[in-house]
């Protein structure tokens, strides 16, 4: 356990840990609640889709994300049977994973995070 400052202020809090850790030597994606790392910018595959509250970039794969169990939903591009991920640290629902797809085989297994849920970090200058 750190040491605290006994002096006025908020209790002390452990520092968070998370599951996964980015290599600080590659531009990455964290949640803008807790900061827990998400993915490498090396796994994005489109800037181009639309979330339920906004935009939202389409990764191969993410780090420190839970995912909910599927369903069918109608998506602008019609339906699809999709899962809700949700950061593992702070709850917050990120956006969904696609998980069976027929007609655009190429989003199956990859996912979906909503711009308004992430923050850039790492060398974006």
């Amino acid at each position: 356990m750190p040491s605290c400052d006994p002096g006025p202020g908020p209790a002390c809090l452990p520092a968070k840990t998370f599951r996964s850790y980015l290599p600080r030597c590659h531009r990455t994606y964290s949640c803008v609640h807790c900061r827990a790392h998400l993915a490498k910018h090396d796994e994005l595959i489109s800037k181009s889709f639309q979330g339920s509250h906004g935009r939202a970039y389409l990764f191969n794969s993410v780090v420190n994300v839970g995912c909910g169990p599927a369903e069918q939903r109608l998506l602008l591009t019609g339906l699809h049977s999709v899962a809700d991920i949700f950061c593992e640290s702070c709850k917050t629902t990120l956006g969904w994973k696609y998980a069976f797809e027929t007609s655009q085989k190429y989003k199956e297994g990859k996912y979906i995070i909503e711009m308004s849920h992430m923050v850039k970090d790492n060398g974006w200058d």
